[in-house]
């Protein structure tokens, strides 16, 4: 029996593929069989139904921004990156001051990588 059984690379293939997907499937029973049994895991009373309804969580209003406002920003500036802050987590009332920068990067940036 020195020659192979099959030379066809699709039956190669086929068999391949069925035992890779075999053998997920048996982890996957596996872990599942392990979270059933997980002596680990803390073992809590059954609890009983609750037939009421919990209150709506109303978000709470958004602070006023009351961040000073220099010459030369409009207050919508200030709003707008208020509210980028407040997007990323922190508070409106983070923003301690807002000052323009008196360099023109962004247009020079344009102008160097030939794009101005």
């Amino acid at each position: 029996m020195s020659q192979p059984v099959t030379t066809n690379p699709l039956i190669i293939m086929l068999i391949n593929m069925t035992v890779v997907f075999l053998v997920l499937i048996a982890l996957g029973v596996v872990i599942n069989l392990i979270h059933m049994i997980d002596p680990t895991k803390p073992k809590t009373a059954p609890k009983e139904e609750v037939v009421e309804e919990a209150p709506a969580v109303e978000a709470p209003a958004a602070e006023p921004v009351t961040a000073p406002v220099e010459e030369g920003i409009s207050p919508e500036v200030v709003a707008v990156i208020a509210a980028a802050v407040a997007s990323m987590g922190y508070g409106a009332g983070s923003v301690r001051a807002i000052r323009p920068l008196e360099r023109n990067n962004w247009k020079n940036s344009g102008r160097i990588q030939g794009r101005g």
